[in-house]
């Protein structure tokens, strides 16, 4: 990591004296390839966990954008200038510029082809182009555009074709390893894993990025889909599979994956799952793992408040301080608490089939943040190679849906779970209580 961070102090150094205005007699500005070739190497760095390249590489998107605004027609002789273009623009860059350089070809250095599809993918309709990406991804294989091509052809097909997708997304990978191209391909093929209920293909890309890419400023995302992967299909892959994923990984962030697998599983109504990655979370020391194991007390307690001793996991409960939980915890403690006091609460004798009264606990199901100790992208980090979209219109509720929305959804298993037993309970006391 050490080596890294001098080298991109390096480059910083000559990439600020090369941009800025050349002086009679001195050399030329660094051509746009060997520009792109150190932001390149920015953003590799920045998925392999050196997140202080995050202000290199906005920097460097800068510099490139400038100079390619400044650059005489003629540096487009050289076809790698033309490449790293289509590759900057690709990477986050300023579709503009794309635009700008575009409407004044008059050499024809631009292929016309590639730059309508891409005008429509950064424009936010690549859903136009799917197939169009999807066949010069295949024509371009063997040329630099090549991965970044495969890549956005399969941000293209993630929703509509999602093997399609895939396909895409393993090219991209094969040819571009090691690289931001690679992570971000392999975290999206595992969100189609998840989401399409694909078990041992999110088995396989969960093992691959926990071994490549947690140290990711994206990794959060990973984190996310691996906890839906191993809690949704908990039956099929079983706790050794989990473990051995885990165990990839180095004990902070394994106890962080562990305690937000406790979290999920306990509002699942996984009790085998939650205890044992509670119990596994519990196991890991490390300095920098304060307070977790309060934390992964807590959520094997809340594991155990099905259990039959309810009472003495309540207490248990009720013992951890307010302060090493985070909000959306405390609710949730509220929850369980409202369960087992329900279970407890001896019968009314004025009536023994009573419905059980409305327990209701705002909140939602995301994971602290904090609490589960994994990392999220700092403010400017923001994915380069996301899909564009389009003015996301929809993205927020109304007001009339947001005061009509039912109750935490986080919670309702455990409500619905505390309901069943007590019905049971009631029609156990009927029958205990009707006539010979």
């Amino acid at each position: 990591m050490m080596a890294i961070g001098t080298r991109i102090l390096f480059l910083t150094g000559m990439l600020m004296a090369s941009v800025a205005p050349a002086r009679a007699g001195e050399e030329e500005e660094l051509a746009p390839y060997k520009m792109l070739r150190s932001m390149q190497f920015v953003q590799d760095s920045v998925v392999q966990g050196d997140h202080s390249a995050g202000e290199m590489q906005r920097y460097l998107l800068g510099a490139i954008d400038k100079r390619l605004r400044s650059v005489d027609s003629s540096v487009f002789d050289d076809p790698r200038n033309v490449d790293a273009t289509l590759i900057y623009a690709m990477s986050g860059g300023n579709p503009a510029t794309l635009e700008y350089l575009v409407a004044r070809d008059v050499q024809g250095y631009f292929d016309n082809r590639v730059a309508e599809v891409l005008r429509k993918y950064l424009n936010g309709k690549g859903q136009m182009a799917s197939k169009t990406l999807g066949e010069m991804a295949k024509e371009y294989a063997d040329k630099p555009i090549g991965p970044y091509l495969a890549l956005i052809a399969g941000n293209t097909l993630m929703n509509s074709k999602p093997e399609e997708a895939l396909k895409m997304y393993n090219w991209a990978r094969l040819i571009a390893p090691g690289t931001i191209v690679e992570e971000s391909a392999l975290r999206r093929s595992l969100s189609i894993a998840v989401n399409a209920g694909l078990v041992p293909e999110g088995l396989k890309y969960s093992s691959l990025y926990a071994r490549r890419f947690l140290h990711s400023p994206y990794a959060s995302q990973f984190a996310d889909l691996f906890v839906a992967l191993a809690v949704d299909n908990f039956h099929v892959i079983g706790n050794d599979r989990i473990r051995d994923i885990a165990d990839s990984m180095e004990p902070d962030r394994r106890q962080a994956i562990y305690l937000r697998i406790a979290r999920q599983a306990t509002i699942a109504g996984e009790t085998e799952l939650a205890r044992m990655a509670a119990d596994e979370a519990a196991k890991i020391k490390s300095p920098e793992a304060k307070g977790r194991d309060v934390l992964a007390g807590f959520y094997g307690g809340l594991a155990g408040v099905s259990s039959e001793d309810i009472r003495k996991v309540a207490e248990g409960l009720d013992m951890v301080p307010d302060s090493a939980l985070s909000p959306r915890d405390l609710k949730l403690r509220e929850a369980a608490r409202a369960v087992a006091q329900e279970v407890l609460r001896a019968p009314d004798a004025a009536s023994l089939t009573q419905e059980s009264p409305n327990i209701s606990v705002s909140g939602n199901n995301s994971i602290d943040e904090n609490a589960a100790g994994h990392d999220a992208p700092t403010p400017g980090q923001e994915d380069p190679l996301a899909a564009p979209t389009q003015a996301a219109d929809a993205a927020a509720p109304s007001a009339d849906t947001a005061q009509t929305a039912s109750p935490d959804p986080a919670i309702d298993p455990i409500v619905t779970s505390a309901r069943s037993k007590l019905g049971e309970i009631d029609k156990l006391l009927e029958k205990d209580s009707s006539p010979p």
